[in-house]
């Protein structure tokens, strides 16, 4: 009877409690977010957090609060962000605003000197413990695959030859889990179309980098002075890109000596006027920086080789016959016409802006650039100077040397 009665006892509680609970959730219910919802089931539920948000939970509740845009997964891919945005009612995200881990290093075994054989544990972090790294440059890629073991989605690997990390470009979903396991600061998140990009961290100039690398930022600023469009600026011997005033000239790359700053050679634009249609105005002439457009007044005006693909001529083009094209062949950069007045006539349409004066190197950039060159000419000329005395010592001379040490 006794267990009778306990039985009861504990039935009566469980239903008692089990309608508290039924109807606190019913009070309380957070009213469901039919949007959150169809974006969570569209998500592919990895949790990996590469898109800064706890989990796809959270990923989902950003996007439907408008915190997040519709590509935030970065795991997703175009297709999934495409969903989002037509269960948000927004247009898709642009292709080009995705974003991959990039190497800022061309330092490979080619390029970069090695200090000493590193022997250790394989791993990067391991070896930058060890004299910051076997790499004469501190600031290059060590090669030893931290980044590799981070990656969870096989999309970064070491090159057997050349020992630095290189990135597919097709299997990266930007989580950053590479980029924060790198001892050296070299990868780093970007857009995945760009039309230049800087790829050296070596901040220091001069000889002090070209002794170590051949394709190291020297710091000469070469790059600053060829953009006509201030989209360059010198920060710790280092050029920092503006993309928002970039126009994809590249002249940058072009201007750059040691091949630091990359371009995106295949995609180099140049300008193309439709000789029906051109009026002889004169505005694309007068706008373009680079003396690459040809004509007189009232007639139609032609552009050259030497057009660097800025789009400026088009932008002001008052009859907007100019397009921009994909260029077939290199830029010829001696192919200037130079039939630009100068200084230009006075602009009358306070709309259309006159040329910029051609900046000129300072003192110190070319001081820079002389050192570096005299250094360099003194160790060549040191190391020749080496290898002829010891062509012209004897044997009695160099046992003599040998036992003097």
């Amino acid at each position: 009877m006794d267990i009778l009665y306990a039985a009861l006892v504990l039935g009566g509680l469980g239903l008692l409690f089990g309608g508290l609970l039924t109807l606190t959730s019913k009070v309380f219910a957070v009213p469901s977010n039919p949007t959150r919802d169809a974006i969570r089931e569209v998500l592919p539920g990895a949790n990996c957090g590469g898109c800064g948000y706890p989990g796809c939970d959270g990923c989902a509740d950003a996007i439907a609060a408008g915190k997040a845009p519709v590509n935030a997964c970065p795991v997703a891919g175009a297709a999934v962000a495409e969903q989002i945005a037509a269960i948000m009612g927004v247009e898709p995200a642009d292709a080009a605003a995705r974003k991959v881990a990039k190497v800022i290093c061309q330092g490979d075994i080619d390029r970069c000197k090695t200090k000493f054989n590193y022997t250790g544990i394989q791993d990067c972090v391991a070896a930058s413990l060890v004299s910051d790294g076997n790499r004469a440059c501190k600031y290059a890629c060590l090669g030893l695959g931290t980044c590799v073991k981070a990656c969870p989605f096989d999309a970064i690997h070491i090159d057997e030859h050349k020992k630095i990390a290189v990135v597919d470009e097709d299997k990266c979903v930007a989580c950053g889990k590479c980029v924060a396991a790198c001892p050296k600061n070299v990868l780093e998140l970007q857009p995945v179309t760009r039309p230049v990009r800087l790829m050296c961290r070596a901040a220091e100039e001069g000889y002090l980098v070209s002794d170590n690398c051949r394709v190291g930022c020297i710091g000469c600023e070469r790059c600053a002075i060829a953009c006509k469009f201030g989209a360059i600026t010198m920060v710790n011997n280092l050029p920092v890109i503006d993309l928002d005033k970039c126009v994809g000239c590249m002249m940058c790359a072009e201007a750059c000596p040691t091949n630091a700053i990359w371009a995106d050679w295949d995609e180099r634009k140049i300008a193309e006027i439709n000789q029906d249609e051109c009026i002889g105005c004169g505005l694309c002439k007068r706008q373009c920086q680079f003396e690459a457009i040809n004509g007189e007044k009232k007639m139609p005006h032609e552009i050259t080789t030497a057009c660097t693909g800025c789009g400026a001529c088009a932008a002001k083009c008052p009859k907007k016959c100019i397009t921009m094209k994909v260029r077939e062949h290199a830029r010829d950069r001696h192919a200037k016409v130079g039939t630009t007045p100068d200084p230009v006539l006075a602009v009358k349409n306070e709309n259309v802006a006159a040329p910029a004066a051609k900046p000129a190197r300072t003192p110190e950039m070319e001081a820079k650039i002389q050192a570096a060159l005299a250094a360099k000419a003194a160790r060549e000329a040191a190391a020749k100077q080496g290898d002829a005395m010891k062509d012209t010592e004897t044997p009695v001379q160099t046992a003599e040397a040998e036992k003097a040490e």
